[in-house]
C-alpha cells in the first residue's frame, strides 16, 4: 500500500459508522460535462433504462403506461455510455480514497451492479425502503463499497440518501426482511434500528463512499427539479464474483 490519502480518523470514522463524505472530489468543470452528458442520454431517452414503474416501489406508478409509468429511474450500463464515467473513476482522490478504505492498491468496479446513473423525478420518483446494497450480489465476501457521486444538493426533501450509522456491523436475521430483503418495519425492533438513521448532506461535487451492508433509504423528489447521481460499485481484485451469478456475468472493470 502506498501513503494514506485519508486520516486514520476519517477511515475509522468509515468502519465505525459504514459511510463517509469527502467535500468537492469532482470539480465544477467536470460536474457540469457530466451532467451535460446525462441529460443528453435522457432527451432523447437512451436505453438501457430502469423505469419507475418497474420496480413497485411505494410512490411508483402502477405501469409503464400508467400515469408517469415512462418515468426513469436509472440509467443502466453508464460506463458502456460515454467515457466520461471513466473518467470520473479515475479521478486521484477518489481512486487514492478507495485504495485506504479498502486496504489494497488493485480496485475492479462491477459492471453487473450499480454501474448507473440514479434519476430522481419530481412528481413520479418512487421511495426506496431500507435495504443493504449487498443483498442481490453475490461475491466471495461482502466487502464492497458504494460510490455516490453528488452533482448538485442532495437532502431529504429531493429523495436524498438516509443511512443507519454502524448497522454493516449487524447481522440481523432473515425473519427481520421482507421476501424482498427489506427491513420490515412491522417490527419493534427494526423501528428502533431505523430510529438511529441520520440524514446525508451532500452537495455539488460530493462524494459519498458507503459499506455495501450498511443499511440506507431514501424517499421520493419532493422539489421541482430532477435529481441525478452517478453510482459504482467498487471491490478488490482478490474478492471475486461467485460463478454462476448474476455478479459475474459481465467483467469487472479495472480502475486500478
Amino acid at each position: 500500500m502506498s501513503t494514506l490519502f485519508l486520516s486514520r480518523e476519517q477511515i475509522d470514522e468509515f468502519y465505525r459508522c459504514g459511510f463517509l463524505v469527502l467535500k468537492s472530489l469532482v470539480n465544477e468543470d467536470l460536474v457540469e460535462e457530466l451532467l451535460g452528458e446525462i441529460r443528453g442520454n435522457l432527451e432523447p431517452l437512451r436505453e438501457p433504462v430502469e423505469f419507475e414503474a418497474d420496480v413497485g416501489y411505494p410512490g411508483a406508478p402502477a405501469g409503464r403506461e400508467s400515469e408517469g409509468g415512462k418515468t426513469p429511474r436509472r440509467l443502466l450500463q453508464a460506463l458502456s455510455r460515454s467515457e466520461i464515467f471513466e473518467r470520473v473513476l479515475d479521478l486521484s482522490n477518489v481512486k487514492r480514497a478507495l485504495k485506504d478504505l479498502l486496504r489494497t492498491d488493485s480496485l475492479l468496479v462491477s459492471r453487473n451492479h450499480h454501474n448507473c446513473v440514479m434519476t430522481k423525478y419530481p412528481g413520479f420518483s418512487s421511495e426506496t425502503n431500507w435495504h443493504q446494497d449487498i443483498r442481490y450480489w453475490s461475491f466471495e465476501r461482502p466487502e464492497l463499497i458504494s460510490v455516490w457521486f453528488s452533482l448538485g444538493e442532495e437532502n431529504l426533501k429531493n429523495g436524498g440518501l438516509r443511512i443507519i450509522p454502524g448497522s454493516h456491523k449487524r447481522n440481523l436475521s432473515e425473519t427481520r426482511l421482507d421476501d424482498r430483503k427489506f427491513l420490515r418495519t412491522d417490527l419493534t425492533e427494526n423501528q428502533r434500528l431505523i430510529q438511529q438513521s441520520e440524514e446525508v448532506k451532500l452537495s455539488r461535487g460530493d462524494v459519498l463512499f458507503f459499506h455495501c451492508k450498511v443499511f440506507h433509504a431514501a424517499a421520493s423528489n419532493g422539489t421541482d427539479l430532477p435529481k441525478f447521481s452517478p453510482v459504482f460499485t467498487v471491490h478488490t481484485s482478490d474478492n471475486e464474483p461467485l460463478s454462476g451469478t448474476k455478479s459475474a456475468e459481465l467483467p469487472s472493470y479495472p480502475i486500478c
